[in-house]
């Protein structure tokens, strides 16, 4: 009977080959493992530096928002704040009046001219409607005149005439008339107003209205006096 003894040194090369077909199957599968961290290690900081741009851009927004906002807010209470504008009466005269008892007998209407300017200190134009004006001799409406509409423009003043018809037979039935033609001097009163609007960013409403009173000299027809009170309203 025939016994086959085993080899040692074929025993042990068999061993050095599984050795060595396993460390070939493991590398592989190591190197995979390296780069897949090396990637891994690489997204992250492109990650990172995405998200410092998008937190810097964020700031950035942010900053020039704030400015912006902080500009508006100044503006809004200095430049783009709605002013009052102001109307003034510059000059004033009666047509004829050294002639008012010729007038009188004729049956014609004295003529009152005001000179008036609006003075727009806003950055956006006043436009207004029909501009009103009433003549009093003490305190009865002798005259009225309805002006134009129109538009003070930004930074500017308007000035125009105003033109008003005053009844004769008005003004001598006032009491105190006779009296005061005699003295020389005859004492009116006007009431101007003037309404209209000013848009910046939103429209506002605003009037202004002049008060005036005057001592007419009757025998030249100049202005003895003139006191004239403003108002505005918004």
């Amino acid at each position: 009977m025939l016994t086959t003894e085993a080899n040692p040194s074929i025993s042990s090369q068999s061993v050095a080959m599984a050795d060595k077909d396993q460390e070939k199957a493991l590398a592989p599968s190591t190197a995979y493992r390296f780069r897949s961290d090396e990637d891994e290690a690489i997204s992250i900081e492109i990650s990172n530096k995405q998200y410092g741009r998008f937190i810097k851009c964020c700031g950035c927004f942010a900053a020039v928002f704030l400015l912006l906002a902080a500009i508006s807010l100044v503006l809004s209470f200095t430049v783009f704040i709605v002013k009052e504008p102001k109307i003034n009466l510059n000059n004033v005269s009666v047509d004829h009046l050294d002639q008012i008892n010729t007038t009188f007998r004729s049956g014609k209407n004295l003529t009152l001219t005001a000179d008036v300017s609006v003075k727009n200190p806003n950055v956006a134009s006043f436009k207004f409607k029909n501009i009103t004006t009433t003549v009093y001799y003490n305190g009865a409406i002798v005259g009225d005149a309805l002006g134009p509409a129109g538009k003070a423009k930004a930074k500017r003043t308007l000035r125009m005439n105003v033109t008003a018809d005053i009844i004769p037979t008005k003004l001598s039935g006032v009491q105190s008339f006779d009296r005061d033609v005699n003295r020389g001097t005859l004492n009116l009163s006007s009431y101007t107003k003037i309404e209209g609007h000013v848009k910046i960013f939103f429209s506002k409403h605003v009037v202004v209205r002049l008060n005036c009173n005057f001592m007419f000299s009757i025998t030249s027809n100049l202005i003895l006096s003139q006191q004239c009170t403003r108002h505005a309203f918004g």
